[in-house]
């Protein structure tokens, strides 16, 4: 059976492999490997996502499902005062995470989780590349319990492919967050800004 990125314990051969990537001026170096998202590379979606995230970010920031770390480690560099939590059901992606956030002298927390299951607290901004292949059902799920793990002046950020459901996905996000926009769109991936999660 073919690992999936969301498969929780991969069992493909380890393919090790390097990646480079600047952010706001920080040079920034990952290892990657097979079995998680993404191999050898930042995604265009999740680089247009991290480019439309605001100037100012501080407080408590969720890295939801974040694979080997590329958005939770860019934020925690750029912005060292914020407390980074990076979470994945994948135990593989995580543990690169873990090694490359030390490498790149970035303090963060590492969760193993489903969603939100296992992640305690509440949160001033919630951003993900939200693994679409796992299925509408699965983000959904997410979406709402970032609805009610966000703070009340807090901000979730997501990045969604037009072609892979972002216009339904923002119709369901409305019902639960008080503010949706799209923010930004580049080659097919849409940015979603939401505000005021809520937290029936």
């Amino acid at each position: 059976m073919n690992d999936h990125y969301y498969t929780s314990s991969p069992e493909s051969a380890h393919r090790y492999a390097p990646c480079k990537y600047t952010y706001r001026g920080h040079e920034l170096h990952f290892t990657t490997d097979a079995g998680v998202f993404s191999r050898g590379e930042v995604d265009f979606g999740t680089d247009v996502l991290l480019r439309a995230l605001p100037e100012n970010l501080a407080g408590r920031v969720l890295d939801l499902g974040c694979g080997w770390g590329p958005v939770g480690i860019s934020i925690g560099k750029n912005w060292p005062g914020c407390a980074i939590v990076m979470s994945d059901v994948n135990e593989r992606a995580l543990s690169l995470a873990a090694k490359n956030a030390r490498d790149n002298g970035v303090t963060a927390q590492t969760v193993i989780s489903s969603g939100l299951d296992n992640v305690p607290g509440e949160f001033d901004f919630i951003i993900t590349n939200p693994p679409i292949r796992a299925g509408k059902q699965v983000i959904y799920a997410m979406f709402a319990q970032s609805a009610r793990q966000l703070r009340d002046q807090g901000e979730m950020y997501l990045v969604i492919r037009k072609q892979q459901g972002a216009e339904s996905a923002i119709k369901y996000l409305k019902t639960i967050f008080n503010e949706v926009d799209t923010i930004e769109k580049s080659g097919g991936f849409w940015i979603i800004r939401c505000r005021g999660g809520k937290k029936e």
